[in-house]
């Protein structure tokens, strides 16, 4: 009996694979012909043989997981057999025996450049290296060749997403953080919704789990009153339509848990204070020359029922935002006294707002010409061509810049409409235009006003730029431009100028080493930007120039056969710092807080003020030890996404206890001896000692920062709920800096 159990799993499992294929061929139906159907069920006989041994986290045979990806593709993103094929067997390369040489023998060199787009690097240990880094730049390179490499990545991560629950809980937050810092605004710039906010909503869910499960179980509360609202809401408009004789759909769609969160954090208000939960939307069927008669049409319709806000309302018809997405969108003022938005849009439309890019090519053909999408491609195409040195950090920061969620429309003084990143600047504007009228802008005029070269443009502006064959670009101009193409070219001007101060530096040090008798070579200036803490040569000779290094220093260095080394003492100290993070095992190894840990130091965060109970993470910097920082710490997602590679799991030794600084920030109407209740509350407070307090009031509204020294987490929070119950205070919330 027990030798033939396994037999029995094997078979049910090995039926359960070829449901989930069938699931797969069934989603694809309308997209191949027999060819293509040939060719996915060879790809998919690949994968099954060459994943045959391998299992999940959850224990599932792996090839669940391919198969998935490829009916997300199908289903969710509306791609084809290439994508179909290239996501059964996009993990093959990286995990089993099959090399890029098969891939292209058995599918050709299409799916073999996808397959490679797709399959990470190897990990290599390199402190100033970040992996996940370099993968993102890898797949993001492929982008101006092949989007689908980009689409299959975003697919494998949904996937991954969804099945993040098998995973280890400090594996769970990387990848959320990731998810949330790289691939969620990703998928809004292909204009993936839908996969957009799932992403968000389940990285949420393991970031933040108690606010996640508290806000769904508010919306379960409220299904049933909101669906009784939207049924009679949208009974006149169904009417209306019906007479007109459209053929429509209206589906009401809630807002997203990890959206309903934003707006409740940037607001300040609680849940029940947000009224747009959800929207609806009217989807009519009419030839693409009609669509904007008829939605106008329909807007008409809907505002003889209901009273529109001016304000709020979005022509993304005659203007598209630049991932494709069209839509007309207001917001009406129902009979309860409710605002709600209305979507009205094609079916055309509705599908390339659920589908995205994949949709967006399909009807391309009858739209003919360029589109702001293929213009977004052709500026990561420019980032990709221009991106000196291959830092990928720095790659990716500029790259998220170009994912930018709301656009601005404005004109040249011919006309011409340009679309710019919300807080776009003049002196964007003039990059936009062209490289040598940004190096020069002097100033601009919008809407024939003399503006400086920060003035922020609102949609509508009219723009003539200002240049001088005098003006060039200067530092400070980084801090006034958000477009990924302004920065980068500001930046190689600078690195240009950079590099002509720099001879002026390399000849200054050239006489102080021959003054010092210490040889020119590229090893001793190898180790100088190192001693002196710069990133290249053209940086170490720039600041030579402008008289920021101290050449002096140089006499407490030691030659030895020509080259420069530290004295003894300072060598021993630098290899014990390095062999101590050598010896941490970031799998296995977990600092806890009140003991020793391998020789290395270790303090709280500024930025986030971690106090014992609350959950904590370390992470390792280049110069100043291990830094404790709060799970939920603002700079957390960033830090796991980017430097994942320099995470170490940390706990609380139980009985450590010693004050530490916490911050409260207190929101509530400015009555009168509020300030006085809330001091009053600290001073008769067992054990809290206050730092610090202030306190400002704007329209009828306060709002207070305090400092407190505390013992615990648990000690802060019966602070917090003593504030709580003082009349007029409506949130209290543990307050952290952006950045430390």
């Amino acid at each position: 009996m027990s030798n033939t159990a396994p037999e029995i799993d094997l078979e049910k499992e090995r039926k359960e694979i070829l449901n989930a294929f069938k699931g797969l061929l069934r989603a694809s139906k309308d997209k191949r012909d027999k060819e293509d159907t040939r060719l996915i069920r060879k790809a998919f006989d690949v994968a099954v043989e060459a994943h045959k041994d391998m299992r999940r986290k959850s224990g599932e045979p792996y090839i669940y997981h391919p198969i998935a990806v490829a009916r997300i593709c199908a289903e969710e993103m509306g791609l084809g057999p290439t994508a179909i094929i290239c996501a059964l067997l996009h993990d093959t390369v990286e995990d089993t025996h099959i090399t890029l040489e098969d891939v292209e023998d058995l599918f050709g060199p299409k799916v073999r450049m996808i397959i490679d787009g797709l399959t990470k690097i190897p990990e290599v240990f390199d402190e100033n290296l970040s992996i996940q880094a370099e993968n993102f730049r890898k797949m993001i390179l492929t982008i101006s060749d092949d989007l689908r490499v980009v689409m299959i990545k975003l697919a494998d991560r949904l996937h991954n997403m969804r099945t993040l629950g098998s995973m280890r809980y400090d594996k769970r937050l990387k990848i959320a953080s990731e998810t949330l810092f790289l691939y969620a605004p990703l998928a809004h710039r292909l204009g993936l919704y839908s996969v957009k906010s799932e992403l968000e909503d389940l990285a949420l869910r393991y970031k933040e789990p108690q606010i996640y499960s508290e806000l769904e179980e508010k919306l379960e509360k409220t299904k049933d009153v909101r669906n009784r609202f939207i049924r009679r809401f949208i009974y006149p408009i169904k009417v209306a339509l019906e007479k007109e004789g459209y053929t429509f759909e209206i589906k009401a769609r809630t807002k997203s848990i990890s959206s309903i969160w934003r707006k409740m954090q940037k607001k300040g208000i609680p849940f029940e204070e947000i009224y747009d939960l959800f929207a609806v939307r009217i989807i009519v069927d009419v030839p693409e020359a009609d669509e904007k008669a008829a939605a106008w049409r329909i807007y008409s319709l809907v505002t003889d029922f209901y009273q529109p806000n001016p304000d709020r309302l979005r022509d993304w018809i005659s203007t598209p935002r630049a991932n494709g997405y069209e839509s007309l969108h207001t917001t009406v003022m129902s009979p309860t006294g409710k605002w709600v938005e209305v979507q009205i849009r094609s079916k055309r439309m509705d599908e390339i707002a659920e589908k995205g890019f994949a949709a967006h090519y399909r009807y391309k053909e009858s739209k003919g010409g360029d589109t702001k999408f293929d213009r977004w491609i052709a500026e990561i195409r420019d980032l990709l061509e221009n991106t000196e040195g291959g830092n990928a950090l720095e790659f990716i920061d500029e790259f998220k810049l170009n994912l930018f969620t709301d656009e601005i429309y404005v004109f040249t003084p011919k006309g011409d409409l340009r679309v710019l990143p919300n807080g776009a600047t003049t002196l964007d504007f003039a990059f936009d235009i062209h490289t040598q009228i940004g190096e020069k802008c002097l100033g601009a005029k919008v809407n024939n006003k003399l503006v400086p070269l920060s003035h922020l443009l609102k949609s509508g502006d009219q723009v003539e730029i200002i240049t001088s064959s005098k003006q060039k670009p200067k530092e400070e101009w980084l801090k006034m431009v958000t477009t990924a193409r302004a920065k980068q070219k500001i930046k190689m001007a600078l690195k240009e100028e950079r590099r002509v101060i720099g001879g002026d530096g390399k000849e200054i040090l050239e006489r102080k080493l021959n003054q010092y008798n210490i040889p020119f070579s590229s090893e001793n200036i190898t180790f100088m930007e190192k001693y002196f803490n710069v990133p290249s040569a053209t940086d170490l000779y720039f600041l030579i120039a402008k008289g920021k290094i101290n050449l002096k220093r140089l006499k407490e260095l030691e030659l030895k056969n020509g080259l420069l080394q530290l004295p003894m003492e300072k060598i021993k100290d630098s290899r014990e710092k390095k062999s101590a993070i050598k010896e941490i095992n970031l799998k296995e190894d977990t600092l806890i807080i009140g003991e020793d840990f391998k020789n290395m130091d270790y303090k709280m965060a500024k930025c986030c003020n971690p106090l014992p109970g609350d959950d904590i993470f370390g992470f390792i910097t280049i110069n100043d030890g291990i830094k404790i920082h709060r799970d939920n710490c603002p700079n957390a997602t960033q830090m796991m996404s980017k430097y994942a590679y320099r995470i170490i799991k940390a706990r609380w030794k139980n009985q450590y206890t010693q004050e530490r600084e916490a911050t409260l920030r207190l929101i509530g109407h400015d009555d009168l001896g509020i300030v006085n209740n809330i001091t009053d509350i600290i001073s008769k407070q067992q054990r809290v000692n206050m730092k610090s307090i202030s306190f400002k009031a704007h329209d009828g509204m306060f709002e207070g920062i305090i400092q407190v020294l505390v013992y615990d987490k648990e000690h802060l929070e019966q602070l917090i709920s003593k504030f709580e119950l003082v009349e007029g205070v409506k949130t209290v919330e543990r307050y952290s800096v952006e950045k430390e």
